[in-house]
């Protein structure tokens, strides 16, 4: 996928640059990681994961039942004893060596999450598994500083923590949970996206290779229902759901009544919005990264584009020369911009979202894009013409599509942008500072990017409001979420 040049102009193309598949061998078949043992589930029963990039099978993994959650529980509440009584330093020393441990393995766990997810490797190399040793190094320096965290004068530990994560980022969704609840003196038991297990359980045998006490963290693998036991669980006290707003407000009907703590980050319609006074190439850069970043499958994607009604046709026109450049492809590649979708079921959702927004009249548009014969795959696509009252505008696609809307005064750019059931974050582009903190303190979202998007630190808070769920995780307000401030002991 490459852009058309003028006439003349010379064709750069770029040789292919793969990264080696055996640097992360998969294994055939994986159990579960409870005790800090690899082990069988109770029932035999199994799962195969799927390369999002071809189609093909990846592995066999272990599919846990109510009893192998029963299991896992278990052995996180006689881990938690021990654990929660060490030294605060000693466990942070443990989450420092894990740090390590995945900067050493950097390379591995990038590639294998490249395959598992279909994300481009320069993002997982680049983005994702530094970020996720900076939360367990972050995390490891708070371990000893709980009671000088402004979290009230003896912090304890919750106790079990029942963590879900999706299959967006899976490692480093993993290491917003984790990191924080061990440095608390929680223990763990999680349970990984059905479609991307791989790096959780590559993280267990990281866990051993720390010496990790038995029973700390338990990973089990499964759908919707290993979930759903988790969650019942009436040995677990606290739940840390990152995932779809449906299963979100499903998680919080059950918790209901109970003793349990709960956070959720759920899902987002972010509005990216552009001022006429905005540098237009760094905002579409910015543009680009906030909706088609690791195909649009974030959170917080900026996939509504508000743009000052002055600058629409430049800033469109950039934009669509910006996707031209785009390159759509394998994984491994350290060329390629855009991988490939996770799942067939995601890229049926994209695609039927899509064609509803052609059907309610907003004008889509794409580059010149030839897809991959195998795996699942969706061209960046931009809709123009569209109204607050279409389904792209309100609902959350997933995917890498961006709708464009227009504003006129910083008032309806404010209305518009907040004119949603989510809340999770946006972007403001314009040079006038005054005008960045005037937007910050009128949206209605947990993160207001400045002048940039898509940017994360392990100090900071992330989290939303509204439908896009409530907590925060990452900086001291994370940390709170794994304790009981109000305790004596």
């Amino acid at each position: 996928m490459t852009a058309v040049p003028d006439q003349g102009t010379p064709t750069w193309a770029k040789a292919p640059s793969p990264k080696p598949r055996d640097l992360a061998p998969t294994h055939p078949t994986n159990g579960l990681f409870i005790g800090g043992e690899f082990v069988d589930p109770a029932d035999g029963g199994s799962f195969t994961t799927v390369e999002p990039a071809t189609g093909e099978r990846l592995a066999e993994v272990a599919l846990a039942t109510t009893p192998d959650v029963d299991r896992a529980v278990k052995a996180a509440r006689r881990a938690f004893r021990r654990w929660s009584s060490r030294p605060a330093a000693e466990r942070g020393r443990y989450l420092f060596r894990i740090a390590r441990i995945i900067q050493e393995r950097s390379r591995e766990l990038a590639v294998l999450e490249s395959i598992d997810n279909g994300k481009p490797i320069r993002e997982t190399r680049d983005v994702d598994l530094p970020l996720v040793a900076a939360h367990f190094f972050h995390h490891a320096g708070w371990a000893d500083k709980l009671a000088w965290a402004g979290l009230g004068p003896n912090p304890r530990p919750l106790g079990v923590a029942g963590q879900i994560i999706p299959w967006n980022f899976p490692l480093l969704m993993l290491s917003w949970k984790i990191a924080p609840a061990l440095a608390c003196g929680n223990t763990v038991v999680l349970k990984p996206a059905e479609t991307t297990p791989l790096t959780a359980l590559a993280f267990a045998e990281i866990c051993q290779q720390a010496d990790l006490p038995a029973g700390v963290v338990n990973i089990v693998t499964g759908a919707g229902d290993t979930g759903r036991a988790l969650v019942e669980h009436p040995g677990v006290d606290k739940i840390a759901f990152t995932g779809s707003t449906e299963v979100g407000k499903a998680i919080a009907r059950a918790v209901a009544g109970t003793a349990k703590k709960l956070t959720l980050e759920l899902g987002g319609k972010a509005a990216n919005v552009v001022f006429d006074d905005a540098p237009v190439d760094e905002a579409v850069e910015g543009i680009v990264n906030g909706i088609f970043f690791n195909q649009g499958h974030v959170c917080c994607a900026g996939s509504r584009l508000l743009v000052q009604e002055s600058v629409h046709d430049p800033v469109v026109a950039r934009l669509q020369r910006r996707l031209g450049t785009l390159r759509l492809g394998d994984p491994l590649d350290k060329n390629t911009d855009i991988g490939a979708v996770n799942s067939a079921e995601q890229l049926e959702r994209i695609t039927e979202l899509v064609a509803a927004g052609e059907a309610e009249g907003a004008v889509p548009w794409q580059p010149d894009c030839r897809l991959p014969e195998r795996g699942w795959w969706h061209a960046p696509t931009i809709f123009t013409g569209v109204a607050q009252s279409h389904r792209v505008a309100r609902e959350e696609i997933f995917g890498p599509v961006l709708s464009v809307l227009t504003f006129r005064t910083p008032d309806e750019a404010v209305a518009k942008a907040n004119n949603t059931t989510y809340g999770l974050s946006a972007g403001v582009w314009t040079e006038k500072g005054s005008r960045i903190l005037w937007m910050a303190e009128r949206l209605r979202a947990g993160v207001v990017w400045a002048n940039t998007f898509n940017r994360f630190d392990p100090a900071s808070p992330f989290g939303g409001y509204k439908e896009s769920g409530f907590g925060r995780e990452g900086g001291r307000q994370g940390l709170a979420s794994y304790l009981d401030a109000g305790a004596v002991g």
